[in-house]
């Protein structure tokens, strides 16, 4: 993964033509680049989205961010009511104890 101002970019190499493909991932936006070294794809990287912002200010539009930070949670009150006492119990708010527990889960994945 490619990442610059918060935008990551999945990318793959077609033989034939000799060229790397990019697409910046997760945005509801198309974002697009290529190049025929990984230098250049790293400028047409950073171009883009710098083109992308660019068009998204002059037209008075706010871009699409990858992830805001937050996340809509519909969990049974039982277990609402266990992740409240765990948080409690490690001194923490519950918010801070789901992003840890999430931190830790998502890196084992």
């Amino acid at each position: 993964m490619m990442e610059y101002e918060g935008y990551r970019a999945a990318v793959s190499y077609d033989d034939d033509a000799g060229v790397f493909h990019g697409e910046v991932v997760d945005t509801r936006d198309v974002i697009t680049f290529q190049g025929t070294s990984v230098p250049e794809l790293r400028r047409a990287f950073r171009e883009s989205v710098d083109e992308y912002l660019k068009v998204c200010k002059e037209r008075g539009r706010t871009p699409d961010k990858p992830f805001s930070g937050n996340v809509a949670l519909r969990l049974p009150p039982s277990v609402h009511r266990d992740a409240t006492a765990a948080a409690r119990s490690a001194d923490q708010s519950l918010n801070a104890w789901l992003t840890d527990t999430i931190r830790r889960a998502a890196r084992t994945s």
